[in-house]
């Protein structure tokens, strides 16, 4: 009866060892994170696999990827208020269709179009940029689209900078989305690259007020350069 009961005992507490040896701690935060994160990264996969392209070009899946996980950040903290992502990637060159808006909404791309870097920022490939007053270079980032006006552009969208130290200064230095006579496939043919702004993201005439009229007033607005 006593060899019994020590072995119950044994076999209890044997058990009770594995259990405890198998169990996560819910305090551990790494692991939190790193369930968290791949949790992200699987829904844009999806959303990115399942991108409805409407007879344009996928973007490069980093950059959208990039454009993603900061369009989820600002949508959970209300800072932006429309289904709509614009994303520009100038790693690509600027005789390329490297601005896309898509509706996320839909999930489906609106435009793909040619959009010109600061003329400081560099020639057909854009490698510098800068948040300073009079530097003429792009800044990078992402940026919450504001009101719409008439400048000596035409039809202009103002563009707040939501990165401190990196594009915070775009109000002040009007850096804005505008059309320009230089941003076309023409004008690219002949030059070898776009003809470039003085920081601002310009558009073709044709699709300026198209393009404005869609991703205006608090859609988010994303940059995109692998540096």
């Amino acid at each position: 009866m006593i060899y019994k009961t020590i072995s119950l005992v044994l076999i209890g507490f044997f058990f009770f060892a594995i259990g405890n040896s198998f169990t996560f701690k819910p305090e551990s935060p790494k692991l939190i994170k790193t369930v968290l994160n791949n949790s992200a990264v699987t829904k844009v996969e999806a959303i990115y696999d399942h991108l409805m392209v409407n007879n344009f070009m996928l973007p490069n899946k980093k950059s959208f990827t990039k454009a993603m996980e900061g369009y989820f950040q600002l949508k959970e903290r209300g800072v932006i208020q429309k289904d709509i992502l614009t994303l520009v990637d100038f790693s690509l060159s600027s005789k390329e269709n490297r601005l896309w808006v898509i509706d996320l909404k839909n999930n489906i791309i609106l435009f793909q179009s040619l959009v010109s870097h600061g003329r400081n920022s560099g020639n057909e490939f854009a490698a510098n940029f800068s948040n300073k007053p009079e530097s003429y270079k792009s800044s990078l980032g992402f940026y919450l689209t504001g009101e719409t006006y008439f400048g000596k552009h035409g039809y202009s969208l103002r563009l707040d900078g939501l990165d401190k130290g990196i594009n915070s200064n775009a109000r002040a230095r009007a850096i804005v989305v505008h059309g320009a006579d230089y941003v076309s496939e023409k004008f690219a043919q002949q030059n070898g690259r776009l003809g470039r702004s003085l920081g601002c993201l310009a558009l073709s005439q044709e699709l300026t007020k198209e393009v404005i009229d869609t991703i205006k007033d608090k859609s988010c607005l994303y940059v995109y350069y692998p540096s």
